[in-house]
């Protein structure tokens, strides 16, 4: 059962009445909470925990819609009913349909006057509409606002009338991937990596009753060495002697009790600050009371963690991600956010929370939120469980210009100067909402090459915009220079950048395995993940195969990975969930286990057949089909060649060519002597292209297919190590090319645990 925070435990009367005609639209797929949800319950969640008052209304529920040409009136009659705060596109929305960028999307409601809001001001939040809008309030408009993912708000209090229902409307453009705008994933014509488009409000609508003096916003700043932390208070008409009294919790422990001037941060000394991690996720609460005159004038509750996210080398040197004071490892997976039946709004918040449980069980204490900002109740839940979240901003593009930068792009994208105000106005925006949450330890401006433009600016920007966090440089491709971490992406790696003494070695996205579960998919046919397996048996061993090659890039230096990725979305079947989340395709506590490794004393790597990677290796070899028994230990192989590896043409990725090879096949063999028999778990290290298979002492000890650009681990088969013996033993490989480079080289390590 869903533990209800006391925080968020509050009564909210919903406005929107529900309808017995409504009905989702069609979709490949519903979640089992999108299957709940009706007018009179969709998101009736308080929508701000970072803020919370005890009045509120929400205005999610049935709205009337209406599509026009762009530049039109408002609309009369209206279409229909759509269910805010789902995208028209949604299933959830009950009218699922696609906006194009030379129309209007119209939503209209009512809203009566409560006598409880007399004397006050009112508030009216929007928490995401994509992308233009104009609000109206009884056909006065309030203003226009653009920008996909960050809330924004009016005091309608002016144009609201006390004696009747009151109107409004608002007016939606959205040109999708025809406009510049940061737009993420969405496209028109939905394929591969890209999804269906969102249009409209995709978030919460509320109104929110407050005294003409009122707190906006906290932003906490923590120093865990000093134990203080500065509460930066925006108030909206304050004046001067206004005071803040402060009550700080423990729990139900109450530590303090105390008023400050309200012109200036709020500075609250800890004794024996408890630190937030993502084993100890502690968080202070506290209640802050606006006064005037000793008269109070407003009542909030929120919360702030002590941690500190910095960098700084570990004992062996290496450069490492350091979460107060000390390096962590931080693990977890590309978290894209998207749903079935709501798009990129989750269908409620149980269903946002289920996802995060989901990650906590598997032993990670990361999430990557890919080019998508999320509702408040999403971070406030990370700092809830522990989990850290490095931020996305979404990406910026248009169809058609010359917003893509490739891998080894010399120059960045060209972007008008409007372009680069509206990108970075967003930008602004989402650090200036999203900054309150602990949880995040981490921004990433841009992804691959996606609208990538002024980088180094760019990324200079945040940094001095908040010191706080750490900033990654793009994150995989077009690396500047610049930047807290240098990202790799690498698939299915992991691979990493070496270790370096001013910048941290990090794995933005690796993995991406892939696993179609047959009733739990968007499209039946023509689905994808960056590897694709049959069965769930062979995700396992992958998987796990993975998590195992982390290890010695951890002891090389990386300090952080990040899995490809949460959950299916769309066409993609890569993710450790389905895209419904009701299957979990790998058993959360087996991958909990194998993750728990990645903290443990990294094993001692011992060569027992050293490879041509550094050192040149002498193998038998020849570009001759041989006899069948070729592999067998006891094979004359007198009349072979000799060379030394690796073997292939140059320029292929990642090889280390001593002795050319240009025909399609090449069989080696090479024998090694064991003087005792290796304890520990022994891997296949390897560096193939293309089609390879490999037997030690006459057994098939690994068989795979397609190329690397680097030298990769495999696990031995057992029976194959089942026929090592002190003595001599025999490892022979067949490898097959078709197009493009090729090389081969192989060897044997072990790998020895240490106690923990």
């Amino acid at each position: 059962m869903r533990a209800v925070p006391i925080l968020l435990a509050l009564l909210a009367i919903c406005l929107g009445s529900g309808r017995e005609d409504w009905k989702p639209a069609s979709s490949p797929l519903m979640t089992r909470w999108g299957k709940q949800i009706r007018p009179e319950n969709a998101w009736q969640s308080y929508p701000r925990p970072q803020l919370v008052r005890a009045d509120w209304q929400c205005l999610n529920g049935l709205w009337q819609y209406a599509i026009t040409p762009r530049g039109a009136a408002v609309p009369n009659p209206w279409t229909g009913s759509i269910l805010v705060p789902f995208a028209i596109e949604s299933a959830l929305s009950g009218v699922g349909q696609t906006v194009s960028d030379q129309q209007w999307l119209w939503y209209r409601r009512e809203f009566p006057w409560e006598q409880a809001w007399q004397d006050r001001r009112l508030v009216l939040h929007f928490d995401a509409v994509d992308w233009e809008s104009e609000v109206f309030i009884n056909g006065r408009s309030m203003g226009i606002h653009r920008g996909g993912s960050n809330p924004f708000a009016y005091d309608i209090t002016p144009f609201v009338k006390k004696e009747s229902p009151n109107e409004l409307v608002v007016r939606v453009w959205d040109p999708t991937d025809l406009g510049p705008q940061p737009r993420g994933k969405q496209v028109r014509k939905p394929e591969g990596i890209w999804y269906t488009p969102v249009t409209g409000i995709w978030q919460s609508v509320w109104l929110e009753p407050v005294h003409e003096t009122h707190l906006q916003s906290f932003r906490p700043v923590c120093d865990i060495d000093a134990g203080t932390v500065l509460l930066h208070p925006k108030i909206v008409q304050a004046q001067a002697g206004d005071q803040i009294r402060i009550e700080l919790f423990d729990g139900d422990q109450r530590l303090l009790h105390k008023e400050f001037n309200a012109d200036a941060p709020v500075a609250l000394t800890l004794t024996q600050p408890k630190l937030w991690s993502p084993s100890q996720p502690f968080l202070y609460r506290f209640k802050a009371t606006l006064l005037r005159q000793g008269r109070p004038l407003d009542e909030t509750r929120s919360y702030f963690a002590m941690r500190q996210i910095s960098v700084g080398k570990d004992a062996a040197g290496h450069l490492r991600l350091l979460l107060n004071h000390q390096p962590l490892f931080q693990y977890g997976p590309l978290d894209q956010g998207w749903w079935p039946d709501g798009l990129l709004t989750p269908p409620s918040e149980e269903a946002l929370l289920y996802d995060l449980q989901v990650l906590k069980k598997m032993g990670m204490n990361m999430l990557r939120k890919h080019i998508k900002v999320e509702p408040s109740l999403l971070y406030y839940h990370c700092d809830r469980l522990g989990l850290l979240v490095w931020q996305d901003m979404p990406s910026a593009m248009q169809a058609g210009r010359s917003h893509f930068v490739g891998p080894r792009a010399e120059r960045d994208a060209v972007f008008t100067q409007e372009e680069k105000k509206q990108f970075r106005y967003e930008l602004e925006a989402m650090i200036d909402h999203l900054a309150f949450f602990p949880c995040i330890v981490v921004w990433v401006p841009f992804n691959e090459g996606w609208g990538q433009h002024d980088t180094n600016d760019v990324l200079r920007w945040v940094k001095q915009k908040d010191p706080t966090r750490l900033v990654n440089g793009p994150s995989g491709w077009t690396d500047r220079g610049f930047g807290d971490m240098k990202d790799m992406h690498s698939y299915p790696g992991p691979g990493m950048f070496p270790s370096m003494p001013d910048r941290v070695s990090v794995l933005g996205e690796f993995g991406g395995l892939g696993l179609p579960m047959k009733g739990h998919l968007w499209k039946e046919s023509n689905n994808w993940g960056y590897r694709t397996y049959k069965n769930d048996v062979e995700l396992r061993d992958n998987y796990h195969l993975l998590i195992k090659k982390l290890r010695p890039l951890i002891a090389k230096g990386l300090a952080a990975a990040v899995y490809t990725q949460t959950t299916d979305v769309e066409i993609e079947v890569n993710g450790l969930m389905t895209y419904d989340r009701e299957v979990i395709k790998i058993d959360p506590e087996e991958v909990a286990r194998w993750h728990a490794t990645l903290w443990q004393p990294m094993p001692e790597v011992k060569d027992v057949l050293a490879t041509s990677e550094v050192h040149p290796q002498t193998w038998s070899f020849t570009f001759d089909r041989p006899a069948d028994d070729w592999f067998k230990p006891d094979f004359d192989d007198a009349s072979w060649s000799k060379g030394p590896g690796g073997f292939g043409t140059r320029g292929t990725p990642g090889g280390n060519i001593r002795t050319t090879w240009r025909t399609n096949d090449i069989w080696l063999r090479r024998s090694f002597e064991l003087k005792e028999l290796p304890q520990g778990e022994l891997f296949l290290l390897m560096h193939h292209d293309e089609d390879v298979e490999v037997y030690i002492n006459g057994v098939m000890a690994v068989q795979t297919q397609g190329y690397l650009t680097s030298y990769e681990r495999f696990p031995m088969a057992k029976a194959a190590r089942e026929t090592l013996r002190q003595g001599i033993n025999t490892m022979a490989i067949h490898c097959r090319q078709t197009s493009g480079g090729q090389y081969i080289d192989a060897g044997l390590e072990e790998w020895i645990e240490r106690n923990k």
